[in-house]
């Protein structure tokens, strides 16, 4: 078992992507203090490789990291992106596919999660909002981890929840 350090950050990539960058952001600065080393920069995933080989560097990135992060935008639970079902090689009527892997129809979100539980890291659930709705986030993890929102409202005003999200990822 790999010394655990990182922090794990999943997101729709598509949509919450900001999220994520802003996370970095507060990161990189020397103003904001929130400190965390990206499971992400262990290895990279290119956009032609298989989704079995990308789920692969997905568990090897979550194997290193103590911390999983998911950011939960409007489209969150019903990501379908990374399933078997849409690989080139998938044939439907196997275990594995023409690749020798096995097929897993799981999304990336539903495994990354699933993957979070299975090694007992800390979950930490951040809505892309100003309330906490677990009907947006998936179903494995709604119940399980601290749930943050992202925002809070003042005078109309949307302002980024920092000290809450420092808190939960330290």
């Amino acid at each position: 078992m790999p010394y655990r350090t990182r922090t794990y950050i999943a997101a729709d990539w598509t949509n919450d992507y900001d999220v994520v960058e802003h996370l970095h952001k507060w990161n990189d600065s020397e103003y904001w203090s929130l400190s965390f080393s990206d499971a992400h920069d262990l290895m990279k995933a290119y956009d032609y490789s298989l989704n079995c080989t990308i789920k692969k560097s997905l568990k090897s990135r979550l194997d290193a990291s103590k911390v999983f992060v998911i950011i939960v935008g409007k489209n969150t639970a019903q990501l379908t992106a990374g399933g078997c079902r849409y690989c080139p090689r998938y044939s439907g009527y196997w275990h594995t596919c023409s690749s020798n892997y096995t097929v897993d129809h799981r999304s990336f979100i539903e495994y990354e999660c699933e993957k979070a539980i299975e090694a007992n890291i800390k979950i930490v659930v951040l809505y892309r909002s100003t309330t906490i709705d677990k009907s947006k986030c998936p179903s494995c993890i709604r119940n399980l981890g601290q749930h943050i929102s992202l925002y809070s409202a003042k005078n109309g005003e949307l302002f980024w929840n920092y000290s809450a999200v420092k808190e939960a990822i330290k």
